[in-house]
């Protein structure tokens, strides 16, 4: 049995969305592996800025595309979307809220975790606070 796959804050990689079903296996999570060479591994509450920007590089998540199970994103829905991309609109002033809990480790590889939890939804306790 393979080992779980791991959040960005350490723990088990948790589902990041079923409707619409996002992943690179269209699997609810932000797993991924060595055919998932975009790296969809940053688990994104979208937003109406960050769709528009997405649609300007060249990235249109918001046309359906019924041929590949894809339904078009609506601002408010949860997607897995390519770490680099997110990275992009970051750096842009645009980027989409996160779900730690739900993004991948991997993301990590490619985006600096204070640049994620600028952006965090999840925010989880901070032990820290509690001095």
């Amino acid at each position: 049995m393979t080992e779980p796959e791991r959040n960005v804050l350490g723990g088990e990689l948790q589902p990041c969305g079923t409707e619409p079903l996002t992943g690179f296996y269209r699997d609810g999570s932000c797993r991924t592996g060595p055919q998932d060479v975009g790296s969809h591994t940053v688990c994104a509450v979208v937003s109406q800025e960050f769709l528009e920007l997405q649609r300007e590089l060249g990235n249109d998540l918001v046309t359906p595309r019924p041929e590949y199970g894809f339904p078009g994103l609506r601002p408010g829905d949860r997607w897995c979307v390519v770490a680099a991309r997110w990275l992009q609109a970051y750096r842009a002033g645009v980027a989409a809220g996160v779900v730690l809990a739900a993004t991948n480790a991997r993301a990590l590889e490619i985006v600096p975790l204070s640049a994620l939890r600028q952006h965090a939804v999840d925010v989880p306790d901070d032990i820290s606070s509690l001095d």
